[in-house]
Order: structure tokens, then C-alpha cells, then sequence
């Protein structure tokens, strides 16, 4: 597995593993207001998502989506698998064409700026790690028991170890 593969697999798992915990909250706990990040576990998730969906479009230079209704855990979780898999194909694609230091326009920066895709996609998932982090945070003071740790090495072992059993 290449470093790219390690990487999406586990930004995709960790931010699930998190939305999942979410699932058993009430609506007061998805939206109780912290003094940290996007202030509720509802805004933070959503953040990630449409962060997810804009970079997503803007790199295949398609109409930014604007479906920015609340959503729910579950309805998250569901979106989230969906544009995932479009940001990974995106992602994987640039990278077996060896053009992770093409150059693409932002359209949304004021003026339009050139980035590279291998930047955008680095910066996608060391975002949602961040925001993974608040995510815990926020759980954590809701007094959620387990919440899970999310880090890339526990994932990786999981995983291999996971293989090793199908071998």
C-alpha cells in the first residue's frame, strides 16, 4: 500500500469511525455549543463534508455544490462514503498520471488562484484530521465513553491484521 492509500483509507476511516459514535447522541448533544472549532459536532462534520465536495469540485472544475441544509449523523455518513469515493478517485487518479504538481484555478479564491492537486488533496485530509481532533474534543466533554483515538498507526495495524485474516 502507497503512502496515498494509507493516507485516504485512514482519513476516510477514522472521520466514519467518529460519525458512527455520533449516531447514538440526542439532538441536543449533536448540537450543543463548545468553545471550540465549528462549535457544535453537527457544523464540525458538516464543515468536513462540504470541504470534502468543494475541493472535490473545484479540482475537476465542475459548479461547487450548495446543499447546505443540516444533516444528521446518519445522513452524513451516507454523504460522506459517497464523496469520499469521488475525492479518492480524484485523488488516486492524479497520482497513477503523475500530476499531483499540475496546477488547476481555484475559482473561489478572490482573485482565482493556482493550485496544485497534490497540495489540495493534502491539505483535504490534514484538515479533517484537525478537525477530527475538535471532534473528540467535543465528545469527550459530552462525557462519551471510548471515544475512538482515530490515529493512523492503530489503523494501519487494524488493517493489516485484518488482511493477514483473509490471507
Amino acid at each position: 500500500m502507497n503512502m496515498l492509500e494509507r493516507l485516504l483509507g485512514h482519513d476516510l476511516a477514522a472521520s466514519r469511525e467518529l460519525l458512527e459514535v455520533c449516531l447514538g447522541l440526542t439532538e441536543a448533544e449533536w448540537n450543543r455549543e463548545f468553545d471550540a472549532g465549528w462549535r457544535t459536532l453537527r457544523r464540525t462534520f458538516e464543515h468536513m463534508l462540504f470541504n470534502i465536495e468543494t475541493w472535490t469540485d473545484l479540482m475537476l472544475e465542475r459548479p461547487v455544490r450548495t446543499d447546505h441544509r443540516p444533516l444528521t449523523a446518519a445522513e452524513l455518513l451516507a454523504r460522506l462514503d459517497a464523496s469520499y469515493a469521488k475525492f479518492a478517485a480524484l485523488a488516486r487518479a492524479r497520482e497513477a498520471e503523475n500530476r499531483l504538481d499540475d496546477l488547476w484555478t481555484d475559482v473561489l479564491d478572490e482573485p482565482p488562484a493556482q493550485k496544485s492537486f497534490g497540495g489540495a488533496i493534502g491539505h483535504v485530509i490534514t484538515h479533517n484530521m484537525h478537525h477530527r481532533a475538535e471532534a473528540q474534543h467535543m465528545l469527550h466533554r459530552l462525557g462519551v465513553p471510548d471515544v475512538p483515538e482515530g490515529d493512523l498507526m492503530g489503523w494501519d495495524q487494524r488493517r493489516r491484521l485484518a488482511d493477514l485474516k483473509h490471507v
